[in-house]
């Protein structure tokens, strides 16, 4: 069963919740963020009287039955959609996000300009790539902690959060100590002792779709995540492996909708590996804002002719600014508006 908790449960009010399932069996998996505590019983021994004197616990708000092995991050107890905060920028329902910045870290130079492209542009968090998982040995693998050195500073010179990837656990803490958010890659996605290790940062997790997993493996990854406690987790879209060869991956833009009716977390989409060309980022961007998704994050580089990774879907200065625009247009053809629209509105209230 799923416990939810009112928002401003005590510590003590938790405990007392966990040692009353726990006295009748049940085994108890708390997860908290998102501005929530949610808490997942299993094997609970309830006799007739135990549901009702569960619902009577000090700030218990509802208690609900759940067939769903991805419980903690499952809707189907009624939970509201989540906004997932990262440093102040929201990601969740009835804004859009973007995210943008250079698929890999290169140099100090390179990244700077990228990040200066995404604010100027409107994006309100950088992405950037210091660890790199390739397809080949010999591809660029990226730069390291000295790549994370960079993307602080970049992060200090614009204002953006920064959200990077974690390929393995024992590096979870060092990167939560110079980004704001933690990106799980595709390939990563079942990597599961990952993603118990950057749950334990509390850092917000960015977590793909992996290119070969159904929606389901996807949101039993996200509960990985939240079964360590962490529910400030954001699912990203980025294309799925089909029998079409033409585009890099084939965006499942389905999965947005049918996502975010599964599970409360948010739901984003990457456009630029998902087709894998700067000619398909584009419309691929309006197609994820018009079907619902909470933010698009996309890859940029000032040069991308020289760029050492996925610099065929990189978009250029002019390329940004007419995406920020078509998001902005888009998402208020379909009653929504930008993070970037809604932090003006605010500054200016």
């Amino acid at each position: 069963m799923l416990v939810q908790m009112v928002t401003d449960a005590t510590d003590t009010q938790v405990d007392r919740v966990v040692a009353f399932a726990e006295d009748r069996g049940g085994q108890v998996f708390v997860a908290q963020g998102a501005g929530r505590v949610v808490l997942a019983v299993r094997g609970m021994h309830a006799g007739p009287d135990d549901e009702r004197r569960l619902r009577a616990l000090p700030g218990v708000a509802a208690v609900a039955p759940t067939s769903r092995e991805y419980a903690l991050v499952s809707r189907e107890a009624g939970a509201p959609r989540s906004r997932v905060e990262v440093a102040g920028v929201p990601i969740g329902p009835g804004t859009v996000t973007l995210i943008a910045g250079p698929c890999a870290v290169e140099s100090r130079e390179q990244t700077l300009a990228a990040a200066r492209m995404a604010r100027e542009a409107g994006a309100t968090i950088l992405r950037g790539g210091a660890y790199k998982p390739r397809t080949s040995p010999y591809a660029f693998q990226g730069t390291g902690e000295a790549g994370l050195v960079i993307l602080a500073e970049a992060r200090a010179e614009t204002g953006l959060p920064v959200v990077t990837e974690v390929l393995r656990p024992q590096d979870a803490e060092l990167v939560a100590e110079y980004a704001d958010m933690l990106q799980i890659g595709a390939r990563n996605m079942q990597n599961f002792d990952l993603l118990r290790a950057v749950a334990r940062t509390g850092r917000p997790v960015l977590l793909k779709r992996g290119m070969s997993a159904t929606i389901e493996e996807w949101l039993l990854a996200a509960e990985y995540i939240a079964s360590a406690g962490n529910l400030n987790i954001v699912l990203c879209e980025r294309g799925i492996r089909t029998f079409e060869p033409t585009t890099r991956n084939t965006l499942d833009i389905s999965a947005v909708p049918v996502a975010q009716q599964l599970s409360h977390l948010p739901v984003i989409v990457d456009p630029s590996h998902a087709g894998g060309r700067r000619d398909l980022v584009l419309p691929l961007t309006r197609a994820a804002v018009a079907v619902g998704a909470d933010g698009v994050i996309v890859d940029l580089h000032p040069a991308p002719a020289e760029a050492r990774c996925d610099g065929a879907q990189a978009l250029t200065h002019p390329d940004l600014d007419e995406l920020a625009r078509a998001v902005r247009d888009t998402a208020s053809a379909v009653g929504r508006t930008t993070v970037e629209e809604t932090s003006l509105a605010l500054s200016l209230a």
